[in-house]
């Protein structure tokens, strides 16, 4: 109240929303708070201001196996706050953070990706400024065929090398490493340990390892097709 009233009589044309590392225990929840935030936000300045999310940057010891992850459930919230709000967006920091260090300190990548968003979202500008998405998948006999939107200039593996980051699950539930390449603007992944994947997870984790981008540069955005029940639901 003291920090945000003041501010009510001047003009805004948007926020930039970089937060959420104290929610993370109650990340389920975090995607109603976040959109009554922003309602509460916009009828007291009676306007539709641009909102614009930075999803939270990897962080904490990485994970050897898959496993569920809290930081993860609470990125899930903020990417469908900026998807089902009307002029909002989210950027992508999955790549830039820091293990050691809750405040990464390459502001810089995130002020570059911020400034692409805010052209489209609250200037208008036709210019790419979001990651792969996850648009649909297939299930394929022992793989699942994953495509993406936003694989501006096609899909890129960063540095070259092995497609890292996903991993598929059985009716079992239970999530191993996938095999992944890149077919256009898919990709097909598969693991040995999983004869028939009906799940699939990208960069699920604290600190995950993960290397898809676009062809402008940009990380994909971290998915999963499942709707089990996380850690967080329940609190």
């Amino acid at each position: 109240n003291a920090m945000i009233r003041p501010l009510i009589p001047f003009g805004i044309k948007g926020v930039i929303w970089y937060q959420g590392e104290n929610n993370t225990q109650h990340a389920f929840r975090y995607r109603e708070l976040l959109q009554l935030l922003i309602n509460d936000w916009r009828e007291l300045w009676k306007s539709p201001f641009s909102f614009l999310i930075v999803q939270l940057a990897n962080y904490m010891k990485r994970q050897q196996q898959p496993m569920e992850s809290e930081w993860a459930e609470l990125r899930e919230s903020q990417f469908k706050v900026a998807a089902c709000m009307p002029n909002a967006g989210m950027t992508v920091s999955i790549d830039i953070g820091d293990a050691d260090d809750i405040h990464p300190t390459d502001k810089a990548s995130v002020g570059e990706r911020l400034s692409l968003l805010a052209r489209h979202v609250a200037y208008g500008e036709k210019i790419s400024c979001y990651g792969p998405t996850l648009e649909s998948y297939l299930l394929k006999g022992n793989s699942i065929r994953v495509k993406f939107g936003h694989a501006d200039n096609g899909l890129v593996v960063k540095g070259g090398g092995a497609l890292k980051g996903f991993a598929v699950a059985g009716v079992d539930r239970e999530f191993h490493w996938a095999n992944a390449r890149v077919d256009g603007d898919c990709v097909e992944v598969s693991s040995p340990d999983v004869a028939f994947p009906v799940a699939v997870r990208y960069a699920w984790g604290d600190n995950p390892e993960c290397n898809l981008y676009n062809g402008v540069g940009l990380p994909a955005v971290p998915f999963r097709t499942d709707e089990w029940k996380g850690l967080t639901v329940d609190r």
